[in-house]
C-alpha cells in the first residue's frame, strides 16, 4: 500500500467497528477512491476493524492511542503531517475536538463535521449534556461545512445553534444496493408460523429493545416472533426480561452479525424502536432488502423516509398503542417473494457520491 500525504480527505474513525456512522464513512470513503480521489483514514485503535478486508485498499494510519485522552496530540500531529484538503469526522466528541483544537491546525484544512443524531434529543441523554451543549453552540458554527442527514436535523442546527445556513448541507446516508443484494445468498427467518420480526442495533438504552420486548408481548398472534441482531451492555438485562414477559421461543438473540441482509431480507417487517436517531442505516438497508419498517417518531429523519418512499413502505408512530397497531396489519410475505429495493433513489449510494465529490471538487 502506498502511503500518500496528499489526500483530497481523510475520515477520522476512533474505532473501525461495524456501526452506523462507520458504515456511512466506508461507503463515502470506497465511493470517492473508486472515482479517483486520494482518501486515508485516521483511527485511535483498528485491532478489532470489521472492515479490514473492505479496507484493504485504503491507507489507515492508527494512533495506537485507543482513548480519547491519549489521542489528541498524536491526532494533531498527524493532521499536520498528511495536510489534508479536508478532515471528516462523524462523531459527536471528534466533532468538539477538531473544532476546538483547529487553530493547531494548518489553516487550508477544511473541518466537515457529520452529525449521527438528533442534537435534541441525543444531547440530553449524553454523559455530560450541559457541556456539550455549550460546545455545540459555540464550536459548530465554525466548522467549513455541516452535514445533516434530514431537513429536521437542519433545522436544529440553525434554529437552536445559530449555524448558519450557507455551511449546513444535508447528505442522504449512501446505501449500496447491489452489493447487499449480492450479499443476500439466502433469506433468513426465525418462523413459528405467524409474522416474522427483525430489529437490530446495539443493546443499549437508545436503541429502546426495552419497549420493544413489552410491545411485542402485548401482540395478539402469539406465533410472531422477534429476532434481534447486535451487542451491548443491556443483553443479559433484555435477556431476562424475556423471560418475565413469558417470550421464551419467540424471541432470538443473534449477537453481532456481518451479514443482516439475511435476516433483514427474511422478515416481514422491520422494527426501529429507539429513543433518538439521525438517519438510521438500518432502515435504509432493510428497505434495500425489501422489507417494509414501523418506527418511533423520534427515530431522527424516519418520517422524511416515509414521505418519500415506496408502497408506503415506511410507518412513524408517535404512541406505544400505534407501534403494537401497526405491526398487527403486518402481512407474511408471499413465498415467491423477490428481492426488490424499496429504498427511495436519494439514498443509493453513486447518488450521494455524485454529491459529495461536487463539494470537494469546488476546493479546487
Amino acid at each position: 500500500m502506498n502511503i500518500n500525504n496528499k489526500h483530497d480527505i481523510v475520515f477520522i474513525l476512533p474505532l473501525l467497528s461495524g456501526g452506523g456512522a462507520e458504515r456511512v464513512s466506508i461507503n463515502l470513503l470506497k465511493g470517492l477512491q473508486n472515482h479517483g480521489y486520494s482518501v486515508g483514514i485516521i483511527t485511535f485503535d483498528n485491532s478489532r476493524s470489521f472492515f479490514s478486508m473492505v479496507l484493504d485498499d485504503i491507507p489507515i494510519y492508527n494512533l495506537n492511542t485507543i482513548s480519547l485522552r491519549y489521542s489528541i496530540i498524536p491526532l494533531i500531529k498527524k493532521i499536520k503531517y498528511l495536510k489534508p484538503k479536508v478532515i471528516f469526522s462523524t462523531l459527536g466528541y471528534i466533532n468538539v475536538l477538531l473544532l476546538f483544537a483547529r487553530w493547531a491546525l494548518p489553516q487550508k484544512v477544511e473541518i466537515w463535521i457529520r452529525e449521527a443524531n438528533l442534537p435534541s434529543i441525543s444531547i440530553p441523554n449524553n454523559a455530560y449534556p450541559k457541556a456539550m451543549n455549550a460546545f455545540y453552540w459555540m464550536l459548530c458554527k465554525t466548522a467549513d461545512k455541516m452535514i445533516c442527514t434530514s431537513e429536521r436535523m437542519k433545522d436544529e442546527f440553525v434554529f437552536d445553534y445559530r449555524v448558519s445556513k450557507e455551511i449546513i448541507k444535508i447528505l442522504p446516508n449512501p446505501v449500496d444496493v447491489d452489493e447487499i443484494h449480492k450479499s443476500v445468498l439466502s433469506i433468513k427467518r426465525f418462523d413459528r408460523g405467524g409474522v416474522c420480526y427483525v430489529a437490530a442495533g446495539r443493546l443499549v438504552f437508545q436503541k429502546g429493545f426495552d419497549r420493544l420486548l413489552h410491545w411485542f408481548s402485548e401482540l395478539k398472534g402469539k406465533e410472531a416472533t422477534l429476532v434481534i441482531l447486535g451487542e451491548g451492555a443491556l443483553e443479559n438485562e433484555l435477556i431476562d426480561m424475556v423471560i418475565l414477559l413469558n417470550l421464551q421461543g419467540r424471541v432470538k438473540f443473534v449477537g453481532f452479525c456481518k451479514n443482516p441482509w439475511n435476516w433483514y431480507a427474511g422478515a416481514d417487517a422491520f422494527l426501529l424502536s429507539s429513543r433518538w436517531e439521525g438517519m438510521p442505516n438500518v432502515v435504509l438497508e432493510s428497505l434495500a432488502c425489501g422489507t417494509p419498517v414501523i418506527a418511533t417518531e423520534e427515530s431522527g429523519g424516519v418520517e422524511e423516509i416515509c414521505r418519500q418512499g415506496k408502497n408506503n413502505s415506511v410507518i412513524t408512530v408517535t404512541k406505544p398503542q400505534q407501534f403494537i397497531k401497526a405491526m398487527e396489519k403486518v402481512k407474511i410475505k408471499d413465498k415467491n417473494f423477490e428481492l426488490k429495493s424499496l429504498l427511495p433513489d436519494r439514498y443509493i449510494k453513486e447518488n450521494v457520491i455524485h454529491t459529495f465529490k461536487g463539494w470537494i471538487d469546488e476546493l479546487k
